[in-house]
């Protein structure tokens, strides 16, 4: 799915959510695997892990590892310690270096890079393990902003903290309904499905500001000396 407006020689920041797009979506994949190595039912599992780590509080920061795990327990018979399934969880947020070497592709042609993630403080972690701090300016998590996705408000939040104009943000997404409420918050939006489509907006994007570098240069050429 393409943004409903083409991306613009006006953008300023590229938003990325992290699970499903930086990195594999470890929370979803990790909960459906080890609902069938227990002969649950994986979507069953999934959907009431999402419910839990909501209902919980965990994900906005307001409950904690061992409310959610005792909540999707009790749902679905899910059995493990607590440390044991997050570990599980945690090992399949795998994240595509592909995406990384983007991502700096797009700092070094000047876009500021951020992530928005509806996470808890696992993320604190995996960013840390990977080493991704250094490649983005800003890191927002629901679990230290005390809001997620859901509630439209927070990209508000976000493009304030940015010091930018919504329409100066791209969110990238792989959740159709968190994409159409950046939209309705001004931000532009893309819809992650696959590489080959974010390697064609990625191009997009880096002639965008090779164009826009081109109209600068153009424009300083045409002006007299010492103006």
């Amino acid at each position: 799915m393409h943004p409903r407006h083409p991306p613009s020689r006006d953008l300023r920041v590229i938003l990325f959510d992290y699970g499903g797009v930086l990195a594999e979506e470890g929370f979803r994949d990790g909960l459906r695997r080890l609902a069938r190595e227990q002969g649950l039912d994986p979507e069953g599992v999934f959907r009431a892990g999402m419910d839990a780590v909501y209902d919980s509080g965990f994900v906005l920061g307001r409950g904690t590892e061992a409310d959610f795990w005792q909540r999707l327990r009790a749902r679905t018979g899910l059995q493990g310690k607590d440390a044991e399934l997050t570990r599980r969880i945690l090992e399949g947020f795998v994240v595509r270096p592909w995406m990384i070497e983007a991502v700096d592709r797009l700092r070094t042609d000047g876009y500021r890079t951020a992530i928005l993630s509806d996470q808890t403080h696992w993320l604190d972690t995996l960013v840390e393990r990977d080493g991704l701090a250094p490649h983005f300016d800003r890191i927002y998590n629901s679990y230290h902003l005390g809001k997620g996705k859901r509630d439209p408000s927070v990209f508000d939040d976000v493009v304030r903290d940015l010091g930018v104009a919504p329409a100066q943000v791209l969110f990238i997404d792989d959740q159709p309904g968190n994409v159409a409420r950046a939209r309705r918050r001004g931000l532009r939006g893309w819809v992650y499905t696959d590489r080959a489509g974010f390697e064609a907006l990625m191009a997009r994007l880096l002639e965008n500001t090779r164009e826009g570098n081109w109209r600068a240069r153009k424009d300083s050429n045409l002006r007299p000396p010492g103006s």
